[in-house]
Formats: C-alpha cells, sequence, structure tokens
C-alpha cells in the first residue's frame, strides 16, 4: 500500500488560499519598501534599523547578531551598517567586555527615522489585519491545522 503524502493531496483551493495569502504580505511588503524609499533609507537599511531597536533583551545588537536576525552574511551587514553610518543614523561602539565585538545604535536621527516608520507600518497594517488575519486562517484550515 502506498504512503499518504500530503503534497499529493493538495487541491486547487489549497494554491488559491496560499496564493491569496502570499498576496497579502506582498502588499505589506509591498508598502515597507515604498515608506522606506521616502523615508530616504534603503528596505534593508530599514529592516536593520528595525532589528537594532528590537533585539531581545539581554543582547547587544552585534554585527554578528544583526547579521543572523535578518538572515544575511556577515560581510552584507557590514556594508548596510557602513551605509547606514554615513547617513547618520547609525553608530558603532566596541563592546567593553569583548572589544572584538562591534556594538551598532540608532544614532537620534535614526531613531526619529525609525518612529516615524514604525508609525507608518503600525496604521498599515491596523487597516490591514482584518485581510492578513482571515488570509492566515483560511491557509492554517485548508493545511489541515485548526486555529484556536
Amino acid at each position: 500500500m502506498p504512503r499518504y503524502n500530503r503534497a499529493d493531496a493538495l487541491k486547487s483551493p489549497d494554491y488559491r488560499v496560499l496564493a491569496d495569502f502570499r498576496e497579502h504580505l506582498r502588499r505589506f511588503l509591498h508598502f515597507s519598501e515604498q515608506a522606506a524609499k521616502a523615508a530616504g533609507v534603503e528596505t534593508q537599511q530599514y529592516q536593520l534599523m528595525l532589528a537594532i531597536k528590537g533585539s531581545p533583551k539581554g543582547t547587544e545588537p552585534t554585527i554578528g547578531e544583526l547579521a543572523r536576525r535578518m538572515l544575511i552574511k556577515h560581510h552584507s551587514c557590514v556594508g548596510l551598517v557602513d551605509r547606514l553610518v554615513e547617513n547618520g543614523l547609525v553608530e558603532r561602539t566596541r563592546n567593553s567586555a569583548d572589544r572584538r565585538q562591534i556594538i551598532v545604535r540608532l544614532t537620534p536621527k535614526g531613531e526619529r527615522v525609525l518612529r516615524r516608520l514604525y508609525e507608518h507600518h503600525a496604521r498599515e497594517l491596523k487597516a490591514l489585519a482584518p485581510e492578513l488575519i482571515r488570509s492566515l486562517a483560511n491557509l492554517l484550515a485548508a493545511s489541515g491545522d485548526a486555529v484556536t
């Protein structure tokens, strides 16, 4: 008897639900890209600033940690930090406990830019939330997982 494979059982509605969810995510990402551009930063620069500000409690936003959180290579993160330093949005400091580590912090200008972007994103998410939640619930239902 052949083994049951969930992938074999996918029906067209499952693909439509996944495509619908992906479209909603892409709409938000497109909004985010445009908002960052309007604020004068690249999308990845905004994401890096957000990763700095949103670092988990008890962790320092080092280059290595930021690269890990953004799923990019260390040297790519260094390049992003370089451009943000040039624009006066972040600054580097050495970790006092381990001088080999570089800590990245937002400057007051970076804080202002990030705050404006956060406010725009919060409004957009509030507007998109009902459709995103509906789409996610449909996706989970189609995959057989109950929404609780």
